[in-house]
């Protein structure tokens, strides 16, 4: 390989001046993100995980959700109940950043021959303007329907579950006495060390399970106890004197079981403990106790696994006033009748807060629907014109507005507006009483519109930005709550909202394609999933452990280089690499090869489901502790490299040498036992019991298993000979090999195992694409970079326009999406190739390139850009830069012209030699 060297680029760009406010990135910010993982978004917004609309969350800490759906539909026919979890006739439309207005298209007739556009506007803090578009695009007149759906929701028990709330407990102490939860605890340990103990599954503390019955939903269980010496510490404060003290403690065993339970502290006692399968309690007699700090140790002493509540100190008299109360979730509200004329207001027992709707439209009912879901039998129902009650017999309510008929004259529309509000009583009905007029709602939808992004783009662009705003939207209003993670609710953005969950690698891309429209979005995804050094976990985990998070953080630093977000994220990833590469307690290194695997965490490597090798695995679990994949070291290295140049910046000299001795390890890895020759793809590692390495894992024993995206994931690594780069370039770019029509099969088409029938196998998807385009700008392979980006953008464009979804991946045999029909997750790479190559004022570079400074000027007539660049000296490397479009241009490098290519008018490829000198870039536009 070619001497490694740095190279600081300072570039001279014309460029055009983007209109979005730039955010502000203080310490104030990012110390209000510290030990929090909710976003800052509003408490309107579209969180729902039923029927999509707007949602409130009264109080983010306890898990409730507001919810107000409408439902359109043709009068005395049809009516589609947009149900979140299937096709349901609705699609995200448009979406600010930050919610200030959202708005779903609602197809009674396809292809928008009849249709409402529903948007939610901000107001003020309580309360949103419910704007309902209704048209007709027919030569005959419309009789349609609304449905006002108002509803409330209670924390689930778990994900992909939102009809089963979590029937916690809620404890009564005397006023003196505090409840110290079991997970309140300074330290846990099972005696048997378990890979998931420095990374807890889903953001959960080590031992944490969630179940019904709990105080506060959650305890110590997980199989703490199976063990002899499983123990628990916590510490217990006292601000009072207690005579007679009683140690109140309650857990719960299956029932018969018994096990031994040893405590040290402030009780030092051995107790034998039975089941009976629910709680139970145990009451500790202690000394006086004086007011102080104590400790309490727990020590399994049998194996039997037990689930440890809490406990509580208290005198003996006061045993009996201890209560624990099963929480009582009750979904019907008083409907209270409106301070004004087509108002109603609605109480939920669960929440101090009232909830006020008005709309506009004198011809309605109000009707009371008694359901869990308003599936099939809700339809054969909802036309009904005589009852104004429903009941199916399941546990649930939803409050109805019936608006009926409204008629819509032939090629016209009309609108019917709405307010929903949420107070005091008092401030709801102060609310109500304004009656907003036609006039007033227009100024506020207008105002709210305002804040959805700005499109600047170059007229080549002009094409994509139907498909690109559909992907916005989709991605923006995918976001779900409540999520529990880190014993916190929060507001999350999923994937789709199948996935009301976290995913790890998903929500990387997510970050990734909402920091196109604003960088505060993209870091606050990127908080979501990295915890602060002194936390138990690593990082937050679901799913693949694929590290997207570091190419976000590079994306945001290279977005805005801000020192504030380096200082503070830096030593977040610097752990979570840790973690990934073995060096913070996993088990990621066990091969005496030095090639990672990260079997124990989640079966996936790459995300890729039943990518061949990967399914083989699934299907012969026996395999998991003797094979490595490929992908998982090559993100490693990638990552360290990425860590290595932030380390750089913030001169620390230490960490940087740790990251290249890391680089130099995996790298010898790879190449010493993992390259295969014969089909010139690299290959999943078979090793012996003692952990060496043997062969190269085979088809049916004769061909590399890993031919596809796997095996030529070392090029992103950065570590490949030339000869090995020639041959795994040669895979990527020949069509029916990995290159198709469509992109980049994830699967070489030509293997044995290739199938089109596959979820991953037999698709082309775009996360690992994006990999493969920032890498090619870091070869200077420009022509093959947009190669890739063009042929997504396409692709992506002329699906959305067929069908208005988002789709999760495409059938290379056809063309066509698949999958999850509002994706954004892995999907979200779209953004990132609109912005690169047809937003003005974009600069855009591979992994190797950290950028010190850029400025833009206001005129479109200049930016000014420092970057380090990393690789092999005398190489090439790429950047694209959008310009204004109106302009033709000349380049020069260290004061030498050097030749560009226009992609389109605006869009320039430039290709530079990466030399040791410091060097200008300069663009100018021909005066003519």
């Amino acid at each position: 390989m070619k001497s490694f060297t740095y190279s600081i680029l300072v570039l001279t760009i014309l460029f055009t001046f983007n209109s979005q406010a730039q955010p502000i990135l203080d310490s104030n910010y990012f110390n209000s993100l510290k030990y929090k993982h909710d976003l800052n978004l509003p408490n309107w917004g579209p969180y729902t995980k039923k029927y999509i609309g707007v949602s409130h969350i009264p109080d983010v800490d306890k898990g409730l959700r507001f919810d107000l759906s409408v439902f359109p539909g043709f009068y005395r026919r049809k009516v589609d109940v947009p149900n979140v979890f299937f096709e349901s006739g609705f699609h995200p439309w448009e979406a600010s950043p930050n919610l200030e207005y959202f708005s779903f298209r609602h197809e009674l007739e396809w292809k928008d021959r009849v249709y409402t556009d529903i948007s939610y506007s901000l107001m003020d803090e309580k309360s949103r303007l419910v704007r309902i578009e209704c048209v007709n695009n027919t030569d005959i007149a419309q009789s349609i329907v609304l449905h006002m759906m108002s509803s409330i929701h209670f924390p689930s028990i778990k994900e992909y579950n939102p009809n089963t709330p979590i029937e916690f407990s809620t404890i009564k102490l005397p006023d003196y006495a505090v409840w110290i939860d079991g997970l309140d605890y300074q330290d846990l340990q099972f005696a048997t060390p378990r890979p998931q103990d420095q990374l807890g599954y889903d953001g959960k503390l080590r031992g944490e399970i969630r179940d019904h019955g709990l105080v506060n939903g959650s305890g110590i269980g997980n199989g703490f106890g199976n063990d002899i010496n499983d123990r628990v510490l916590y510490g217990v404060k006292l601000k009072n004197d207690i005579q007679d003290a009683i140690l109140w403690l309650r857990y719960k065993l299956d029932e018969g079981q018994t096990t031994i339970l040893k405590l040290e502290g402030i009780a030092n006692k051995t107790l034998k403990l039975s089941g009976n399968g629910d709680f139970k309690i145990e009451q500790i007699k202690l000394d006086e106790l004086k007011p102080g700090s104590y400790g309490l140790e727990m020590v399994s002493r049998e194996k039997t696994s037990i689930v440890i509540d809490g406990f509580t100190v208290v005198r003996e008299g006061d045993v009996k006033s201890i209560e624990v109360k099963a929480v009582d979730w009750n979904y019907t509200p008083q409907i209270i009748e409106g301070p004004v004329k087509n108002s109603v207001i609605l109480k939920y027992e669960n929440t101090d807060n009232y909830y006020g709707l008005y709309w506009d439209y004198d011809g309605y009912q109000l009707r009371q629907w008694h359901y869990k879901d308003l599936s099939d039998d809700f339809k054969q129902n909802v036309n009904g014109h005589v009852s104004t009650e429903f009941s199916n017999g399941t546990n649930g309510h939803f409050t109805n507005v019936f608006l009926r008929p409204i008629t819509i004259a032939p090629n016209s529309s009309l609108t019917v507006n709405g307010v929903v509000c949420t107070g005091t009583k008092a401030e709801v009905e102060s609310i109500l009483k304004k009656k907003m007029s036609s006039a007033e709602a227009i100024k506020i939808y207008e105002k709210a519109r305002e804040y959805l992004y700005a499109y600047d783009v170059t007229p080549a662009g002009e094409r994509y930005i139907f498909s690109n705003q559909r992907m916005a939207a989709t991605t923006i209003t995918n976001v779900v709550y409540p999520v529990y993670t880190q014993r916190q609710y929060i507001r999350h953005h999923a994937p789709g909202r199948w996935w009301d969950c976290l995913y790890t690698w998903d929500a990387g891309f997510i970050g990734i394609g909402l920091a196109q429209q604003d960088v505060r979005r993209g870091i606050e995804s990127l908080n979501a999933y990295v915890n602060e050094t002194d936390e138990q976990s690593a990082f937050i985990h679901h799913g693949t452990p694929l590290p997207v998070q570091h190419y976000l953080f590079q994306e945001l630093w290279n977005a805005t280089q801000s020192e504030e977000f380096l200082k503070n994220y830096y030593p977040k990833l610097k752990r979570y690499y840790e973690f990934i590469s073995g060096k913070n307690p996993s088990s990621t290194t066990r091969m005496n090869s030095n090639l990672i695997r990260t079997w124990d965490y989640f079966y996936n490597s790459g995300g890729w489901d039943d990518y061949p090798p990967q399914h083989h695995l699934r299907e012969h679990s026996e395999l998991y502790k003797n094979v490595t994949p490929v992908v998982s070291t090559a993100h490693c290295i990638r990552i360290a490299k990425i860590l290595q140049m932030a380390a750089s910046h913030l001169k620390l000299k230490k960490d940087s040498k740790e990251y290249d001795t890391d680089i130099n390890l995996m790298s010898k890895a790879l190449q010493d036992n993992s390259w295969d020759e014969e089909s010139g793809y690299y290959g999943y590692v078979v090793h012996d019991a003692s952990g060496n390495a043997q062969e190269i894992m085979k088809f049916e024993g004769k061909t590399n298993y890993n031919m596809g995206l796997g095996g030529v994931s070392p090029l992103l690594a950065g570590i490949c000979t030339d000869e090995q780069k020639e041959k795994l370039l040669k895979h990527l770019k020949t069509k029916g090999e990995i290159w198709s029509d469509v992109g980049l099969s994830a699967v070489d088409q030509t293997a044995p195992y290739y199938s089109n029938e596959g979820y991953w196998n037999g698709t082309v998807w775009m996360p690992h694409q994006w990999f493969m385009w920032k890498t090619m700008l870091d070869f200077g392979e420009a022509d093959f970079a947009f190669k890739i980006a063009d042929t997504a953008l396409n692709l992506w464009k002329k699906e959305v326009e067929s069908t208005y979804n988002c789709s999760e991946h495409f059938v290379i045999e056809s063309g066509r999406g698949a999958g999850w029909h509002q994706f954004s997750g892995l999907s979200t790479p779209v953004l990132s190739w609109f912005n690169a190559y047809y937003q003005q004022g974009t600069l855009t570079t591979g992994f190797n390139a950290w950028v010190l400074e850029k400025k833009f000027d206001s005129t479109n007539s200049s930016l000014s850009a420092k970057l380090k660049v990393s690789g092999d000296k005398g190489d090439d490397f790429s950047m694209v830069v959008c310009l204004n479009p109106e302009f033709s241009y000349q380049v020069s490098w260290n004061s030498k012209p050097i030749s560009h290519k226009e992609i389109s008018k605006g869009t320039l490829s430039i290709v530079a030699p990466l030399t040791s000198e410091v060097g200008v870039l300069k663009v100018e536009k021909v005066v003519r």
